[in-house]
């Protein structure tokens, strides 16, 4: 056996001997600050140890509100909003990445082709004439191979399957986002309605008792004062019922951006909302860490930036190429693939580099300083999210008490509204104090509205603070996407990807 055919063995068993990745495999950095067994706001969740399910489906989570219209238009953002369309061609466009990563395994082959005919041109006297015409053709191979030795492309594989777990993670965050957007502005429009149908009534109320002071004053039991007060407070109320069709429009605009429609192909129209919210069970802690897409984008961008540690090392080491070529060239087309006009190479090539003043030294340097700062980021957006879980459930808790005692005042300002226009029909009091508890009715009312519509903002907040709704013990085990290899898994398979 030559010396230049043991070379090539010796290169091509290389792969199969079983070598490691150059670079750290991965292993999940815990949080900052581990869950503990409760939520501040509850006390009676049970700990279990997270693990990541942040591709199950969340379902339809805003069933839970009841309305058929809300069900319809937060089906619509899935198909028609343009925000998710960008963010899902941007997974699909990671996933392509992957399969261009390991198309880096497969040896590239190429060819070459050609035909070419020559010859030269005489002349005698006034004749020209073409001579010693010869005609050649040529059809050839290539073939070049870079055997992956120290696993530098395992590990770029492994960098874009992370890369595109957390690009699937970010499209998930997007979805119960703009989801979450939908509930919020649905609710702000309906509140709206609501508004409105109140300074209706006002505006027809305080009409009616303008009309009772005029006829007062027409008989001159009152001055024409009390007059003046009353439409004051007719028109100051008008005037509100005029701004909040501004509210309402914004509110109509917002939905029709969601859910991928111009606002002049969009409307809504009135409708009552219920008075009950419903309330959101935030589940464990732990549970957090496996349903929040943007802590599962966090944790897979950490995987991605370890395993480019890898990567970046693997400069360090030379790189191994089989190199082949072979060209068939002759004269004569129909013996052109004879053995005899072929000219053929075959060889391993080594390229390394010796000096670089540094630079793969800064590369790797680089690489880890990136991957500390995933893990920074891993942990603020769990720490983060742990916050907006209790800030959820202190609003729905605490907002829940507010409307309740908000209604009781309501229906006492109600009634010193009803006390104080008797008494002056009766001449105990002047039209001050009923202009005075009409306001405060009609503030009441609004505050009403308020904390409803904030109540419905934190139910949607709370449910997209824990990443989508769910029942605990409905969720199948994680499912990968492609390419969802680990670095132990990628060190376990040979040098053939499939």
């Amino acid at each position: 056996m030559t010396a230049t055919r043991r070379a090539v063995l010796v290169l091509a068993l290389l792969p199969l001997s079983g070598c490691g990745l150059v670079g750290p495999d991965y292993e999940r950095p815990p949080p900052a600050t581990p869950p503990t067994p409760d939520y501040k706001e509850t006390s009676d969740s049970m700990f279990r140890p997270a693990q990541p399910r942040d591709t199950v489906d969340r379902g339809p989570w805003w069933n839970m509100y009841g309305d058929p219209t809300l069900d319809q238009l937060t089906a619509q953002v899935d198909v028609s909003n343009q925000n998710l369309k960008a963010s899902e061609a941007a997974y699909r466009q990671a996933v392509a990445l992957i399969r261009q990563s390991q198309s880096a395994l497969y040896p590239t082959i190429g060819y070459t082709g050609g035909a070419q005919q020559t010859g030269a041109g005489t002349s005698s006297g006034r004749t020209a004439t073409v001579s010693g015409t010869s005609a050649q053709y040529s059809l050839g191979g290539t073939l070049t191979w870079e055997i992956d030795v120290w696993g530098n492309i395992r590990r770029q594989i492994e960098s874009d399957s992370a890369a595109a777990q957390a690009s699937y993670a970010t499209l998930a965050a997007a979805r119960l986002s703009a989801q979450s957007s939908l509930v919020t502005n649905y609710y702000s429009l309906r509140v709206s309605d609501e508004r409105k149908r109140l300074l209706e009534a006002t505006v027809a109320a305080y009409a009616r008792a303008m009309e009772i002071v005029g006829n007062q004053m027409n008989a001159g039991t009152v001055s024409r004062l009390n007059l003046a007060q009353a439409q004051a407070q007719y028109e100051q109320t008008r005037a509100q019922l005029v701004a909040e069709g501004i509210t309402r429009a914004q509110f109509e605009h917002a939905i029709a951006a969601l859910i991928g429609k111009a606002p002049a192909e969009f409307s809504l129209p009135p409708e009552k909302i219920s008075d009950q919210v419903p309330t959101v069970e935030a589940g464990v802690p732990s549970a957090l860490l496996e349903r929040r897409p943007d802590i599962a984008s966090a944790e897979r961008s950490m995987a991605a930036a370890n395993a480019q540690i890898g990567v970046a090392q693997g400069a360090y080491y030379p790189q191994f190429t089989i190199n082949a070529s072979i060209n068939f060239v002759s004269t004569v087309l129909s013996t052109l693939l004879q053995i005899a006009n072929a000219v053929w190479a075959v060889g391993p090539q080594l390229a390394g580099t010796l000096v670089d003043g540094g630079a793969r030294a800064a590369q790797v340097e680089g690489a880890r300083a990136n991957f500390d700062k995933t893990v920074a980021t891993y942990r603020q957006t769990v720490i983060t999210a742990f916050q907006q879980v209790e800030d959820g459930l202190a609003q729905q808790r605490i907002l829940e008490e507010e409307e309740r005692v908000q209604r009781i005042a309501v229906a006492a300002a109600r009634d010193a509204e009803r006390t104080a226009l008797n008494q002056y029909r009766a001449g105990t009091v002047d039209y001050t104090t009923v202009v005075t508890t009409q306001t405060v009715a009609l503030q009441n009312e609004q505050t009403l509205l308020n904390i409803r519509l904030a109540r419905y903002t934190a139910s949607s907040n709370l449910i997209a603070a824990v990443g989508g709704g769910w029942r605990d013990g409905d969720m199948p085990p994680p499912v990968p996407i492609v390419g969802s290899e680990t670095s132990k898994e990628l060190k376990k398979k040979s040098w053939w990807p499939f």
